[in-house]
């Protein structure tokens, strides 16, 4: 479902913007700071619900304003579908077709967007918080039963860290220890099954972009051998201590692996870039496996930090890709990459339509 039609107003530099999309390959072109990257934040924000560069959305906000407004259609088989988010210091709004949506995430039934960016080897470099996101983003688009799955874990989490917050007795604490632990080794196992899916194609992107095999290596965040139950019932004072409950698949990590070892141990900067850039195509290439003409691509300054050799290589692998392209440059052209079938120039917050 490409997007067709974009309006953006308030959104940090972007004061009122107003695009009709190419549903293939659109790219935008300025110099640095001029508003290039901010588009794509927000074309991200309303398939997403959220920012790839901030957590605070007050800082989305144009100064002096009180909300920012992304609104966008889809289409897909004749039918136009409407996105909108509004985000304000209270919260976030979405609507979808005009109605209230129950969460952001129903945003990505319509427009799933992926991004690679200048930032991208941070999945790599930072805490596992950063690759549980990039892994369940992964298993919600090809097992539906993920999100209530995924929500029904957090919610008995959340009640049983309340309870050692509360310092409630064992009795108290471990009520919630039953359905902790059923959903939680639900969603280990649908976290894995979506990992053996992933494997084939990120080790083919590895050998093309590195020339080397890549893995990612699943810790599901309690004791191999033990029961999720067992090890929350046998730790409960170490919880107790923490105030917080140390075992489950909220404490997974998914350990990329490069060539039998830890990538970012072995692998340079540019290396690391390349990478988590070619995991974010592996993912991309699974959606599209399962639900094809959805997915769109984010791409912002590819150039950046990548020799020419490394960039050819990535270039190749996004142009394979059925999917809609969004992509920011400081030139016109981006070797590689075919003629944009839209291009836009940006300027100071301002974008127009390059004449033809």
């Amino acid at each position: 479902m490409p997007l067709t039609w974009i309006q953006v107003e308030r959104f940090r530099c972007l004061e009122k913007v107003e695009l009709e999309l190419d549903p293939h390959f659109n790219l935008f072109v300025g110099a640095n700071a001029s508003g290039k990257t901010s588009l794509l934040e927000a074309l991200f924000f309303l398939g997403r619900g959220r920012s790839f560069r901030s957590r605070r959305l007050e800082t989305l906000i144009q100064q002096g304003a009180k909300d920012f407004l992304v609104v966008g259609k889809t289409e897909a088989a004749g039918a136009v579908t409407t996105l909108g988010v509004r985000g304000s210091r209270l919260g976030t709004e979405v609507r979808i077709a005009g109605r209230p949506a129950q969460s952001a995430a129903e945003l990505a039934e319509h427009f799933p967007p992926q991004v690679i960016d200048p930032e991208v080897h941070k999945l790599l470099e930072e805490g596992p918080g950063r690759r549980r996101r990039f892994l369940d983003w992964g298993v919600f688009h090809v097992e539906r039963a993920f999100l209530p799955t995924w929500q029904r874990y957090h919610k008995a989490l959340r009640q049983r860290n309340a309870a050692l917050k509360q310092e409630l007795s064992d009795e108290a604490v471990g009520v919630w220890d039953g359905e902790l632990a059923e959903a939680g080794e639900a969603l280990s196992a649908q976290r894995l099954a979506y990992l053996e899916r992933l494997s084939e194609p990120l080790g083919a992107m590895g050998r093309r972009l590195l020339g080397m095999d890549v893995a990612l290596v699943y810790h599901r965040g309690w004791p191999d051998e033990r029961g999720l139950r067992e090890s929350l019932a046998r730790d409960v004072e170490r919880d107790r201590r923490y105030r917080a409950t140390q075992h489950g698949p909220h404490r997974a990590d998914a350990v990329v692996r490069a060539g039998g070892q830890a990538a970012k141990d072995r692998v340079s900067r540019g290396q690391q870039k390349l990478l988590a850039a070619g995991l974010t195509l592996a993912q991309l290439q699974v959606q599209e496996m399962e639900r094809p003409g959805r997915s769109a691509l984010l791409l912002d300054d590819p150039a950046a930090e990548l020799d020419a050799t490394s960039l050819g290589r990535l270039l190749e692998c996004v142009r394979e890709l059925p999917v809609q392209l969004l992509v920011t440059s400081l030139r016109a052209e981006v070797p590689g990459l075919p003629a944009a079938g839209r291009l836009f120039h940006v300027e100071r917050g301002r974008i127009a339509v390059a004449p033809s």
